[in-house]
């Protein structure tokens, strides 16, 4: 066996490996590790090789791991070695652990050409289903069956990765396992590239440019002609098919489709060129701006007029794009937009963008030939900024504005012009604070505004018949809730004195008691006596003392940090049942108790309140904050709660648990109260805001935070338990909330 260098035991230690043919090479590929990853992917690297040297394959899957992964690393990433791991394991727990080898001998080949985490994510994302739809299915017998076709598609991974696009490879895998799932010969044949099935579809998926085949091309490009030099990322358009990804750009490079097919006689190298020389205007011309201030409709003008205006720039420094630009941009039709029917606002911007880049466009349409005109007389004037832009654009906005521009339904047809960014780049934010305790005076506002000087903040929603979030799908505007009279609360408490009494019993119980004693600590808050004693007589006999000769203290106590996140939808404007009261006012008294309740045992929490109109427009209202006290002003905020409105439940409690995961606590908890089912009138899929529910409390789980429901719908059965599991409570008889409340709290605490 080869001597391990000194310097380099300590890995070899950790490593734990047996095999000779490892220690041969161990010394050279961890000197290559060291050069490459860090700390932590030095840490990643030998713990997962131990594993795989402890799996039972032998010696080739940790000699092909430890040899090839500092490099695959330098290509995708160290950060995507866990999902690497898990895509093994999967394979080590199912029949296919004699694909492994195969596998780690592929994954070079596809990290060279996949060039980015994202496509590897894709990549094993595709393995994995691949193995899941092949394993155990010969036949109809659902027993423990290896997959036929994993091992030998591995080995051809290679040659399919430098000809086809990631999207192309998975149609490719899918037709093979489509026709030849019941066939394991026939499937075999097919996946290693055997049948002339497998060779033509294939070939029928060899189509577009690939941006690794164009990446030189490309590169010298920017450099020719615009002078920069950036990384081009690219991403895959099969997996996300429901937004489909746009480009853009940061610090770390430009991020592109893989493949480009060819279109209105565009080859697909000029879209590519189209694209880059579209961000490069961006880079060169675009400066940012503050978003604040606009609505979501002016914001969307703003983008395509300052589009509009790095095009212009970029035609006259180089002519020869107007072709490019002309062939790409869609014309839609001028009647196309049922203005009835469906909000046309994109619609007109499309054209007005057609029309500023065509002085032939068809279109009859005055405000368009004005707004077009005065774009080209501010061009013709100087050079005017993105500000400028912004201003044409919110008096277009302005000048075209329709009543139907509000309705759901938004025209999309020929709206799209592909060879553009996401803008994301083009506007800034004030960001003053994360912390709702940075409210001052001068932010407070009316429940229906947002504080001033915060941005709206955007949230995902899951959509279950893709299975994939829609990316900044919701608008949430958060605030200070107005103030109110505090002594209608003090009255609301005086009224439930006797179950405070109550109540304060069990409280008792539940604070804090006792200090435990920390015994040997080098620092602490006393000496501790005994051991300080023993320690001199040590040290006089001439042995070693122990320094740890002194102690300090905790209290034995609870360490919780709780939410309480309020439905205030307009269903809480009924009356209870047997009640002259509201849902609302019965939610009052219920809160009021909690709060006082939470406030003596001294335990940090917040309450908010959130309804919606749309995804554009979620409300949060701040009630509580974590660092306030139960006092006046928060006692004001509560007797001020009125409920208008809808409830789309996930992007509230995603708010909530932005604030409730930075809290220091052991536990932490989110109280959700609600008298019915998510819901928005822009949701005509009753379903698809409960799953997004779900998808939100299970997000909430990941972050250690425990989400429970109390429900006041008698019905709520029907879906309470697909959101929330069994964390949920039916409060059947309304006016008993106040009690049931607090009470629900302190069991779940103690």
């Amino acid at each position: 066996m080869k001597t391990i260098p000194e310097e380099l035991e300590v890995y070899w230690k950790q490593l734990a490996c047996g095999f000779p043919r490892v220690a041969e090479v161990f010394p050279d590929c961890m000197q290559e590790a060291l050069k490459s990853l860090t700390n932590e992917g030095i840490a990643a690297y030998i713990e997962y090789a131990g594993f795989l040297g402890r799996m039972g394959r032998g010696a080739e899957p940790i000699l092909i791991f430890l040899e090839e992964w500092p490099n695959i690393a330098k290509s995708i990433g160290e950060d995507t070695l866990p999902a690497v791991s898990e895509c093994i394991r999967r394979m080590y727990k199912s029949p296919n652990g004699k694909a492994i080898t195969p596998f780690l001998q592929s994954l070079p080949s596809a990290a060279r050409r996949l060039h980015s985490k994202p496509q590897m994510m894709d990549y094993l994302e595709l393995v994995t289903d691949f193995m899941e739809r092949t394993t155990g299915s010969i036949h109809g017998i659902h027993q423990t069956f290896p997959s036929p076709g994993l091992p030998v598609f591995f080995k051809q991974v290679p040659v399919l990765v430098n000809q086809l696009s990631l999207a192309g490879l998975k149609k490719w895998v899918d037709y093979g396992i489509r026709f030849y799932n019941d066939h394991p010969e026939r499937q075999t044949d097919y996946f290693s590239l055997q049948s002339a099935d497998s060779r033509a579809v294939l070939q029928r998926e060899r189509h577009g440019t690939l941006l690794m085949d164009s990446d030189r091309k490309l590169g010298m490009y920017l450099r020719g002609l615009w002078q920069e030099e950036d990384l081009l990322i690219p991403y895959s358009n099969m997996f996300d098919e429901l937004r489909q990804p746009i480009p853009y750009f940061d610090a770390l490079g430009i991020r592109l489709p893989d493949v480009y097919n060819d279109i209105n006689d565009v080859n697909g190298i000029d879209r590519y060129r189209a694209v880059l020389a579209h961000i490069m205007g961006h880079k060169r011309w675009s400066t940012a701006i503050f978003a604040d201030n606009l609505s979501p409709f002016q914001r969307m003008a703003v983008e395509f007029l300052e589009d509009s205006r790095v095009e212009y720039l970029s035609m006259h420094e180089y002519p020869g794009l107007r072709r490019l630009y002309l062939a790409l941009h869609p014309v839609p039709a001028e009647d196309a937009c049922d203005p009835t029917q469906e909000s046309g606002v994109r619609h007109r911007l499309t054209m007005l963008s057609r029309a500023i880049l065509d002085p032939q466009h068809p279109y009859k349409n005055q405000n368009i030939i004005d707004f077009a005109q005065r774009f080209h007389t501010l061009m013709q004037q100087g050079e005017p900024g993105t500000q400028e832009m912004a201003d044409l654009a919110v008096s277009f906005v302005a000048k075209t504005r329709l009543q139907s521009d509000q309705l759901p339904k938004t025209h999309f047809k020929d709206t799209e012009v592909s060879y553009r960014d996401d803008n994301r780049h083009l506007w800034r934010f004030y960001e003053q604070s994360d912390d709702e305790e940075m409210f001052d005076d001068n932010k407070r506002t009316a429940a229906d505004e947002e504080i001033k000087g915060l941005p709206p903040r955007h949230y995902p929603e899951w959509d279950y018949n893709s299975q994939s979030y829609r990316p900044d799908w919701v608008s949430l505007y958060e605030s200070l809730h107005p103030q109110g009279n505090a002594s209608d609360i003090d009255r609301l408490l005086e009224k439930h004195a006797g179950l405070a009494k109550q109540l304060k019993k069990m409280l008792d119980l539940l604070k804090p008691q006792d200090k435990v004693r920390i015994r040997y600590q080098e620092e602490g808050s006393e000496l501790d006596l005994d051991v300080a004693l023993r320690s001199l007589i040590d040290f006089k006999g001439g042995s070693s003392p122990d320094p740890r000769i002194n102690m300090s203290h905790r209290n034995d106590g609870r360490n919780i940090a709780v939410t309480v996140l309020l439905d205030l939808s307009e269903s809480l404007n009924e009356k209870a049942a047997g009640s002259d009261q509201t849902i609302l006012e019965l939610s009052q008294e219920a809160v009021s108790l909690l709060g006082w309740a939470v406030q003596q045992l001294g335990d940090p929490f917040a309450i908010a309140g959130f309804h919606s109109n749309t995804r554009h427009d979620v409300r949060f209202m701040h009630i509580k904050g974590f660092s306030e006290q139960w006092g006046d002003e928060v006692k004001g905020r509560l007797a001020a709660m009125d409920a208008s409105y809808s409830t789309r439940m996930g992007a509230a409690m995603r708010h909530a648990a932005h604030y409730l995961e930075k809290q220091q606590a052991d536990k932490k908890l989110m109280l959700i109260l609600t008298d019915g089912e998510p819901a928005d009138i822009d949701s005509k899929d009753g379903r698809i805001l409960i799953e997004d529910a779900r998808q939100a409390v299970q997000e909430l789980d990941t972050q250690g935070i425990y989400a429970y429901c109390i429900n006041l719908d008698p019905k709520a059965d029907e879906y309470v338990r697909d959101i929330f599991g069994k964390q949920y409570t039916i409060i059947d008889k309304v006016t008993q909330l106040p009690e049931k409340l607090p009470q629900l709290f302190i069991s779940l605490t103690k």
